[in-house]
């Protein structure tokens, strides 16, 4: 728990002395407003030690025992099925995406509601969470993989609508966050950890990247549709 409040402190802290300096001197802010935002600080940095302390002892260990299951069962179905509804699970659990979601409701003034874009954005990472383990197995080259996924949104952008097009670049970023990446991180060394093939350590270089690529094409597809 110290290292965990430790890291915290190092990362937050100098950020919140320089952005207190900063309205002091050219953005003044009320007392009121000030003591809110040093007190938010605090609580954040709380807030942070205990996330990164629980997912050390138990969500990195957790994805590490599942990729190490999926290796066992020796079981493609297993694995894509399972990495689908792992890809689903901690795409909805990620704070970032539910504020994306949520954003895009109210300038879509509810055209497009909060299910309908987390559930686009968590099937989009599901199944290339189950193509980035799949390729991790296989041993298949992952600029390859890119290339073609890259060509997939440079094509779709010619169908999709203007509007999605930074929605679904920003749906690519926010499921990188806190929740989703130490846990792919995870399920991806525990894959590798059963695989005994000369370099199989490093099989799973990318696993986020590829998975990232999901939620891009998913939304595009989506302004598609609503094109």
């Amino acid at each position: 728990m110290k290292k965990s409040f430790e890291e915290v402190i190092v990362a937050i802290l100098p950020m919140t002395v320089l952005i207190v300096i900063l309205t002091f001197i050219f953005a003044p802010l009320s007392m009121d407003d000030l003591i809110t935002f040093i007190v938010g600080a605090a609580i954040m940095m709380v807030g942070m030690a205990l996330f990164l302390f629980g997912a050390d002892y138990s969500m990195l260990r957790v994805g590490s025992l599942v990729g190490e299951y999926m290796i066992k069962k020796r079981s493609l179905a297993i694995m894509c099925s399972l990495g689908f509804a792992i890809g689903i699970g901690i795409t909805i659990a990620e704070p970032s995406v539910q504020v994306l979601a949520q954003q895009v409701r109210d300038i879509s003034e509810g055209t497009i509601t909060k299910f309908v874009l987390i559930g686009v954005v968590s099937i989009g990472t599901g199944i290339f969470l189950s193509f980035a383990l799949l390729r991790t197995v296989f041993r298949l080259s992952y600029y390859k993989m890119m290339l073609i996924g890259y060509v997939g949104v440079f094509a779709l952008s010619f169908f999709t609508s203007p509007e999605f097009m930074p929605i679904a670049f920003d749906a690519g970023g926010v499921t990188t966050g806190p929740v989703t990446v130490p846990f792919i991180l995870a399920l991806a060394s525990g894959v590798t950890s059963m695989i005994h093939q000369g370099k199989g350590e490093s099989d799973s270089f990318g696993m986020v990247g590829v998975s990232s690529l999901g939620p891009i094409l998913a939304v595009m597809l989506l302004g598609g549709i609503f094109r």
